[in-house]
């Protein structure tokens, strides 16, 4: 989750959808001026580029050498690689607007009550597809939307809070220092001196993104990157969990094994927070004791 960033403010962040089941309620927001008819609804495809499962279309020319679709290919090998995912069951098609304005007017003429954001991943059985215009942006857009894609495309069921925290993680660019995404740092290193404590099981009963405030993806992105680099044992029981998101048969909440195997574990990601995130950026560290 990001803090002022165009329309996405610490309240709104882009929305991943999982499915169309919001369809048919009002605009969101008052007085939004739109097309109607057939160019409103016309989806990019002027340009189409292929690569493997990924399909990318835009109504502005691109190739196949362009470095953001080339870094979508590189972060499909990247995110297969460090999950340890099996083969996509199905492809994910990006759609790429020429500017803000056509992207916004096909959103709100053909998801009218989805909030204004910059992209989204929209999953549904006949398609697995991201939306999303050219922007300054677009690069963490990209990525983050399609780390959703590649989840989706890949395992039978995929838990929100791992959904987002994951999509969080691999936003941030592979050579960024210590993979921190420094939004999110800053964020929870403030809460702790409030008096907040992760709590897993908690953020593991939301189950749709209105559910989720600034804080749940704030902790769920730290679930992961906690996860994947605190120890080999941590990174060994989030990939366990994976694969058992391969099978349609839902396995125990996560919670539970985290606590059977990893005892304390919201205090080692507590201490993981103060020290190797705060630190890993070189920033002042925030200690245990405050």
């Amino acid at each position: 989750m990001r803090s002022e960033r165009g329309k996405d403010s610490p309240d709104g962040r882009r929305w991943r959808v999982l499915g169309a089941l919001l369809l048919g309620c009002a605009c969101a927001g008052a007085g939004c001026a739109m097309l109607k008819g057939p160019v409103a609804e016309r989806l990019p495809s002027q340009y189409t580029v292929r690569r493997d499962m990924l399909q990318i279309r835009s109504d502005s020319q691109v190739g196949d050498d362009d470095p953001r679709i080339v870094e979508l290919a590189e972060l499909r090998q990247e995110v297969r690689s460090r999950l340890e995912l099996p083969e996509q069951r199905r492809p994910v098609t990006v759609y790429l607007f020429r500017d803000e304005l056509r992207y916004t007017q096909y959103m709100e003429t053909k998801y009218p009550n989805l909030p204004a954001r910059r992209a989204f991943f929209i999953g549904t059985p006949g398609e697995l597809a991201v939306y999303a215009y050219w922007g300054e942006q677009v690069r963490e857009d990209l990525r983050h939307e399609y780390t959703h894609g590649l989840l989706h495309s890949s395992l039978q069921q995929v838990p929100l809070w791992l959904d987002e925290g994951l999509a969080e993680y691999f936003e941030v660019v592979p050579g960024a220092a210590g993979r921190i995404n420094q939004d999110h740092a800053d964020g929870l290193a403030e809460m702790l001196l409030h008096g907040w404590k992760p709590d897993l099981r908690r953020l593991e009963r939301l189950e749709d993104v209105s559910e989720m405030q600034r804080a749940d993806y704030q902790e769920a992105w730290a679930w992961a990157h906690f996860l994947l680099h605190e120890s080999d044992a941590s990174r060994d029981l989030l990939l366990g969990y994976l694969e058992e998101l391969r099978s349609p048969v839902s396995p125990p909440l996560f919670a539970e094994r985290l606590t059977a195997e990893m005892p304390r574990a919201e205090d080692r990601l507590t201490a993981y927070i103060t020290s190797a995130l705060e630190a890993g950026i070189g920033r002042a560290t925030v200690s245990a004791d405050r």
